[in-house]
């Protein structure tokens, strides 16, 4: 029996400390039956990863996913590189925004979507020193703003 809806598997909360996040997209992933038991386990890290587009195809590189403890001689390289699956159209699409205006794809997250594993992409613009100030400006001065409200309304 499959499951339907999605389920969160991990998220990439540096990405978005790191970059301006222009546009996401949902790409499927490449991966053999004891990766998928792992993930499944919840032991899969996406902080260092990135995509790269290698002759018409889409990758993804540095995403740890930890060998299944049962798996013994089927386990492979826990950072070997991924293939991604998308559309050739959407992939010429991002090949040419990569290359032309200097912008970085990202995963942003793993989850599973009625019981496969899909990667969410963000097509990424990076953040300068001041950037991340200002963000960080910015959330405390919420904070401050909501323990204000929630003071007041006591």
């Amino acid at each position: 029996m499959r499951t339907k809806g999605t389920k969160l598997i991990t998220e990439n909360r540096q990405a978005r400390h790191e970059y301006f996040i222009l546009e996401t997209f949902e790409a499927g992933i490449e991966l053999t039956g004891t990766e998928v038991k792992s993930i499944r386990q919840g032991s899969v890290n996406l902080k260092d990863s990135w995509c790269s587009i290698e002759n018409g195809e889409l990758f993804i590189k540095q995403m740890h996913i930890s060998p299944y403890e049962k798996g013994n001689i089927y386990n492979r390289d826990p950072l070997r590189v991924r293939r991604l699956l998308m559309h050739k159209a959407e992939i010429h699409r991002l090949l040419g925004k990569t290359k032309t205006d200097g912008l970085t794809l990202v995963p942003l997250s793993l989850y599973f979507k009625d019981s496969r594993v899909k990667v969410q992409l963000g097509l990424c613009r990076g953040k300068k020193l001041f950037d991340k100030r200002e963000d960080a400006a910015k959330r405390a001065a919420k904070r401050t703003i909501d323990r204000a409200l929630k003071e007041q309304n006591r």
